[in-house]
């Protein structure tokens, strides 16, 4: 008698060329990752050539019930780790049967920018710096926290080793894993300075492939978190008060900066970020305003400012490239449920597009 583990670990390629790809978007809410499964003929790891698809948007809160058909257009494909073989998750974005983004549709705006000339001939690298929170699923508390009660003070937890400090590493090793059998360009992982929190980068990307690889990292992290029973929060503050917020620190650097003398073209972006600010803020994820209070490794939502290895500023450049003349630097004020497509692409837009 098989198990259903026995069933669900079938290899399909010892009996058929067909494949399963999972088509994956984002819902109405701009955060709810939506997913369905079709077969597919054979394996393919083109997204130009997988078909496109249809799902009911009045039940994603994005189309109205009488006229509810949504299109997917697949954009983008990686290896899926949970049915492997050559089976496939698809990043897709969606659209009208008339071929119109629609309104949630963040990532065909991005792709409009990043195909600029000026834009590819900077050739942008993003390392985005994706915090999360692990929750108790039934009192959506944090895991290794007493229900209704809290641990010790932040200090021991950051990079932490130990029962007492370290809480969720099982999934946490279990994502950077599939992140990596996926194809996914994931850098990193570190336990973060608030207990149940946790940190993935991933970097460097390129353009587009920045949002699309965040996406699917994303979704993974949900997958796992679902097979362990626990909550995934993106929230930049899930707990009230002298506790370290979530963010999504994006890295970024053009060809200009990586090259001699980039740090004067470095300055000169950060100068323009600064005159936008307002306008980025607006953008880079709900609720910020909980985080982005001056304390706790962040800058005051309402002033701009950077500065060398400082934590505390919108905007950090890194020693090392202060010491080469070159590089990267680091917004720091994305929060963790930030849009990747909208923040990656207007950093772009700003920094080499925009004329002030």
């Amino acid at each position: 008698m098989s198990l259903l583990s026995d069933l669900t670990n079938i290899n399909l390629s010892d009996s058929t060329e067909k494949i399963i790809a999972e088509y994956i978007w984002i819902g109405g809410s701009g955060l709810d990752i939506r997913s369905k499964a079709r077969t597919l003929p054979k394996p393919e790891l083109d997204p130009a050539k997988l078909p496109k698809w249809n799902y009911d948007g009045s039940s994603t809160d994005q189309a109205p019930g009488d006229d509810s058909e949504v299109i997917l257009y697949p954009q983008a494909v990686f290896k899926d780790p949970f049915r492997r073989g050559n089976n496939i998750l698809v990043i897709c974005d969606a659209y009208t049967p008339a071929g119109e983004p629609i309104p949630s549709n963040k990532r065909h705006n991005a792709a409009k920018i990043f195909s600029h000339p000026d834009v590819v001939a900077e050739e942008p690298w993003y390392g985005i710096e994706q915090e999360y929170t692990l929750l108790q699923k039934d009192v959506k508390w944090p895991i290794g926290w007493p229900v209704g009660g809290f641990p010790g003070p932040q200090g021991p937890y950051y990079c932490g080793v130990g029962a007492d400090k370290a809480f969720g590493r099982d999934i946490v090793d279990a994502h950077y894993k599939a992140c990596l059998y996926a194809g996914i360009n994931i850098s990193g992982v570190n336990g973060e300075v608030m207990p149940g929190q946790w940190e993935f980068q991933v970097g460097p990307s390129v353009g587009i492939g920045a949002g699309d690889q965040i996406w699917a990292a994303r979704y993974i992290l949900e997958r796992i978190t679902e097979i362990a029973g626990v909550v995934l929060s993106f929230d930049p503050k899930p707990i009230p008060g002298d506790w370290n917020g979530a963010g999504a620190h994006t890295n970024y650097s053009t060809k200009s900066m990586r090259n001699a003398g980039g740090i004067d073209v470095i300055k000169k972006a950060i100068e323009k970020l600064g005159l936008r600010h307002k306008e980025h803020i607006a953008a880079y994820g709900e609720g910020n305003e909980r985080r982005l209070t001056g304390r706790h490794e962040t800058a005051d939502i309402n002033s701009f400012s950077w500065g060398v290895a400082n934590r505390g500023a919108s905007i950090r450049v890194g020693r090392d490239t202060e010491k080469e003349g070159k590089g990267y630097f680091e917004d720091r004020r994305p929060a963790s449920n930030m849009d990747p497509y909208v923040v990656t692409s207007m950093i772009a837009e700003t920094t080499i597009l925009w004329k002030p």
